[in-house]
């Protein structure tokens, strides 16, 4: 079959199986052209399909030499339809992990459920004994409950509305948009499904399995961002669960001191993945920041964001005043950020690509689904 993209709004419908295995084989390229360090050999990577999150399995395998399980929800191909770009991404790292000596084991799955913790947890067990690393890398819309009520995650600002500019990813035209008010409810289901309490859930289960390593390490990502996207994101509803995503760091890293274990937030880089394409305002800061960091020689997509947590960051345990790893340290310069505030109010639909780099973030984004690598035949059939 060929396999070309269909893009709905912000999302790509299909996804290209040789293109995502050439993403996940350029990555590992990376990682191997960095060397290793000294670091855990038994990671659990919650969220390991996409992004962050198997930008973070890679560096882990090829950082530290680590084995890995990872856990994430994808949908294999049907009929004609294609499977999703994580499904694609976690067989192709599997299989090369597998080539070069390394174990890497895939659950896919609701990894909310109990179901799949005593999964993993039995696996963790049966095959390794004990992780000494866990990475939560969770990014889910809506989360199934115990006790099977369905809560959904929303992208509102708190107390007041905000309108500001944004771009029609359709369109690639700058528009106004006003983002509503979260009411309570909304935030606290907000909180539910991106906030810290399944990462404690996961911590607690296998502190109680007994799969937990003493001295292990747990490290969740989260986003700060610059003070034209906090209303939306730091101060809005997706901000109030990386609080509290903070606030369980704080509390696990306390309730664990008899296991010595440390729980972190890394705060990361605006990028294009599939959850940030969804947010007002924030694809059109990228492509201005991803503008002015690649002038300034400043960029990194999300494997050398996540080679630099695992190879220097952690292992020099470098955090700022919070306890946090600060990978957002070259987005949020002050010479960066001053020049894109020089120009928020200048871009318009006519100047996009004078002052932004769309064509950067468009790249990135078809990429994410395995499509414009120039050295993929897309012309090709393909086995979907």
């Amino acid at each position: 079959m060929i396999v070309e993209p269909k893009v709905k709004g912000f999302i790509c419908t299909t996804a290209h199986p040789e293109g995502c295995r050439e993403s996940v084989r350029r990555q590992i390229a990376y990682c191997k052209s960095k060397g290793m360090v000294e670091g855990p050999k038994k990671v659990l990577v919650i969220g390991s399909s996409t992004g962050y999150g198997l930008a973070s399995r890679i560096a882990v395998t090829y950082g530290y030499g680590a084995d890995t399980i990872g856990v994430s929800f994808e949908k294999e191909a049907k009929g004609k339809r294609t499977a999703t770009a994580g499904w694609y991404n976690t067989k192709a790292f599997e299989q090369i992990a597998a080539e070069d000596g390394y174990y890497a084991k895939s659950f896919n799955g609701d990894g909310f459920s109990k179901e799949m913790k005593d999964e993993v947890i039995r696996t963790i067990k049966n095959d390794w004994g004990q992780a000494d690393m866990v990475i939560y890398s969770m990014a889910a819309p809506r989360r199934t409950m115990p006790d099977g009520t369905k809560v959904s995650s929303v992208l509102k600002t708190v107390g007041e509305e905000f309108t500001n500019k944004t771009i029609d990813l359709r369109t690639n035209e700058i528009t106004e948009v006003t983002v509503p008010v979260a009411n309570d409810e909304e935030i606290k289901d907000t909180i539910k499904v991106m906030g810290g309490e399944d990462w404690e859930d996961w911590i607690r289960a296998m502190a109680d399995a007994g799969v937990l390593a003493e001295g292990a390490t747990t490290v969740a990502y989260s986003y700060i961002g610059p003070v034209v996207t906090h209303p939306i994101y730091k101060d809005g509803s997706i901000g109030q669960a990386k609080k509290h995503l903070y606030d369980t760091s704080v509390k696990l890293t306390k309730e664990f001191a008899d296991k010595n274990l440390k729980a972190y937030i890394s705060v990361n880089k605006a990028l294009v993945t599939q959850s940030s394409a969804a947010i007002p305002i924030v694809p059109l800061y990228i492509s201005l920041v991803y503008k002015v960091m690649k002038e300034a020689g400043l960029h990194e997509g999300c494997i050398e964001q996540m080679q630099r947590l695992f190879t220097e960051k952690l292992p020099k345990n470098e955090v700022d005043e919070a306890g946090r790893f600060r990978l957002d340290d070259w987005e949020l310069r002050e010479d960066v950020q001053e020049k894109i505030a020089s120009v928020w109010d200048k871009v318009t639909t006519e100047n996009i690509k004078e002052y932004g780099d769309i064509d950067g973030y468009w790249e990135d984004f078809y990429q994410m689904f395995g499509f414009r690598y120039d050295n993929v035949d897309y012309s090709a059939d393909v086995e979907i």
